[in-house]
């Protein structure tokens, strides 16, 4: 056994004729849906730039509650130290 078909897993020639007919039908079902390469393509970048924007979307809401929160627990946290400083 080559060490080409041992890295194809068999012959040249019949993972060529394997690769046409899943390559046949695959653009055979691509076609029927109207989708090309490009669409593909475009829908895997557009699942990975929504998936970071929605990351960066959920720290922006986590840190917008500990805005919002610090707003009222910061001043009492001073009020209270300072009331506590006089005795």
């Amino acid at each position: 056994m080559s060490a080409l078909t041992r890295f194809l897993g068999d012959s040249p020639l019949r993972v060529i004729l394997k690769l046409l007919v899943v390559s046949f039908l695959v653009g055979l079902v691509m076609n029927a849906f109207g989708w090309s390469p490009m669409d593909v393509f475009y829908a895997i970048q557009r699942f990975f730039t929504d998936l970071w924007n929605l990351g960066f979307h959920a720290i922006d809401r986590f840190l917008g509650y500990i805005l919002l929160g610090a707003a009222i627990v910061v001043p009492a946290f001073i009020l209270l130290r300072i009331a506590n400083y006089r005795k």
